[in-house]
């Protein structure tokens, strides 16, 4: 698997030409690497951070009496921005099989939780199934969008990671627990401690410039189910959906929200495991990588 795309591969090589005329030891250097850190980060969020820049602009400017619902405008500005990031060669052919996997299992626990009452949409549209506007499937698939891209373009090697079998089973049993807790008791408890038991020894090594850094795997779940409760908020603000309690006006999400994101990250690592089986520190570099 190349780190980057033919189009990534001439940015790349462009900022490297920049780059490597600044200081790369001391205090400088450290500043280099925090900022190719930062850009890469924004890189890998490119779809999901467009889709949610539609969603803010769409909040804040949307003309009433439009003649497109606001939500079939985001539907089909999402479709837009997955053909033009493939075409453009911006997204890999197999970064685009995990958005559609966890699109499709999104918008099944969509179409459940809406008719459970978890969270409404609450804007009228022609793009929909039951009560779920397609472009709701998008915002999950911008979630295992940046999975698939970060694991390349951080060239991501992960040690001591558990067999994909117990990872698929957990993952099985979290995405299920989404629907049973309904109906039956709540385990994501049991959960939380099965992720850690699994995952507590793995770590991830991930190269920004010039070094290879490394992270305690749970803690990079953490992040990242953080920064999704944070975009999260501004969904709501900007009424893409909203919890019951929202109805009356915005309120922040509830913390206990982050859990569930949490969760899903290891949904989403699975797939993406499962498209790219994880390698070890010592493997062989990737071609095109910095």
């Amino acid at each position: 698997m190349k780190r980057f795309t033919s189009v990534e591969a001439i940015i790349d090589a462009a900022a490297h030409r920049v780059l490597a005329r600044l200081p790369q030891s001391g205090v400088c250097g450290g500043l280099v690497e925090f900022l190719v850190f930062g850009i890469k980060q924004a890189w890998a969020c490119l779809f999901g951070g467009a889709l949610l820049a539609i969603i803010m602009l769409t909040r804040l400017y949307w003309p009433e009496g439009s003649a497109i619902p606001r939500y079939d405008f985001l539907f089909l500005s999402a479709v837009a921005i997955q053909l033009g990031m493939l075409g453009f060669k911006l997204e890999t052919w197999s970064e685009a099989k995990v958005i559609l996997i966890f699109h499709i299992v999104g918008t099944v626990m969509e179409i459940f939780k809406t008719q459970a009452g978890s969270w409404i949409y609450p804007e009228p549209n022609v793009f929909r199934i039951g009560g779920v506007p397609l472009f709701s499937g998008f915002m999950y698939a911008a979630v295992g969008s940046y999975m698939a891209r970060i694991n390349r373009i951080f060239d991501i090697r992960l040690e001591r990671y558990p067999s994909f079998a117990l990872t698929l089973v957990l993952a099985m049993v979290i995405y299920a627990n989404f629907f049973t807790h309904h109906f039956l008791p709540d385990i994501r408890i049991v959960l939380f401690a099965a992720t850690v038991l699994l995952f507590w020894r793995t770590t991830m090594y991930y190269r920004v410039f010039r070094f290879r850094h490394r992270m305690p795997l749970l803690v990079a779940f953490l992040l990242v189910a953080l920064f999704i409760w944070a975009a999260e908020n501004i969904g709501t603000w900007s009424r893409a959906w909203i919890y019951p309690a929202q109805a009356d006006g915005w309120t922040m999400v509830s913390f206990a929200k982050f859990g569930s994101w949490y969760l899903l990250m290891i949904i989403s690592v699975v797939l993406v495991t499962w498209i790219h089986p994880p390698r070890g520190r010592d493997e062989a570099e990737d071609q095109g990588s910095s």
